[in-house]
């Protein structure tokens, strides 16, 4: 007999036409439509004007572990699975794994239908280093553990992306500015490419006080990652000699940290310019 296949969907943001037309096909043939949520299922299916040919069924987080053998078993008796979440890559901080897992310890064949993802959105638009980064998921509720979290970034030199609730996300910056320092580079991705996104760079300590009023939204948090004090040495001598060349110290820190993105603020920097002339 013939093994079905277990498909993991990316499904969009906010915007129907970013689905793939792999993902249309995939809706309208699977014969199980694993969601999330199913409300959140059809009211995609209807946005593509997609008629699924199979069933939906729910799966998150609290019955996953339940439905995985009833799922394993209908994969290996040849079904066609399409597991999707309610916005992004499936798995990633959403359910799926287990069934993952599964299905690859019963050597049943695990497809990707890639597309939209929050976590590389918001690191493509950031404007910070893309070429290395990391991803920790949604910061931590409790403001201990939250604080303990931020510590073990303060030396993480990778850009670093997290997701946070509009709710907590006042507290998580002020934490931020307490824990890394109020200059840390940062940003806010608000409603990514729905009707009202919104993208907030700056300094954490600018952040915060614009977190301060309140946000509403799905949010996404681009934290730039941390500069050694070596390379902060090596700007500064790049700021010298720049200054050896007839350009303004303030200008010079400036040209500096726009060709070092995410590394230090223009203050900071033009600070240490300071101390190195004392």
């Amino acid at each position: 007999m013939e093994h079905g296949r277990l498909l993991l969907g990316a499904t969009p943001l906010g915007q129907p036409g970013d689905a793939s037309a792999r993902l249309v096909e995939a809706l309208a043939s699977a014969d199980v439509i694993a969601a999330e949520d199913t409300r959140r299922a059809r009211t995609l299916v209807a946005a593509l004007q997609v008629t699924p040919a199979g069933r939906i069924l729910s799966l998150f987080d609290q019955n996953e572990a339940a439905r995985v053998p009833m799922l394993l078993e209908e994969i290996a008796a040849g079904a066609t699975v399409l597991l999707i979440s309610d916005a992004g890559m499936p798995l990633i901080n959403d359910p799926g794994y287990r069934l993952v897992t599964a299905c690859v310890g019963a050597g049943l064949t695990v497809s990707c239908l890639p597309g939209p993802s929050a976590v590389t959105t918001a690191l493509a638009v950031s404007g910070l280093a893309a070429d290395r980064f990391c991803f920790e998921g949604f910061a931590p509720r409790k403001q201990g553990a939250r604080r303990t979290w931020l510590g073990e970034l303060a030396g993480e030199r990778r850009t670093c992306v997290f997701f946070e609730s509009p709710r907590r996300l006042a507290d998580t910056l002020g934490d931020a500015v307490d824990v890394l320092g109020p200059d840390r580079r940062a940003v806010v991705c608000r409603e990514l490419t729905k009707t009202h996104e919104e993208v907030k760079r700056g300094t954490l300590g600018e952040l915060a006080d614009w977190a301060a009023a309140g946000v509403l939204g799905e949010i996404t948090v681009v934290l730039a990652g941390a500069v050694p004090q070596t390379d902060l040495q090596i700007l500064v001598d790049e700021v010298a000699e720049l200054v050896e060349d007839g350009v303004r110290v303030k200008d010079a820190c400036a040209q500096v940290v726009a060709a070092n993105p995410g590394s230090t603020s223009k203050r900071e920097l033009y600070d240490l310019i300071l101390k190195s002339r004392e």
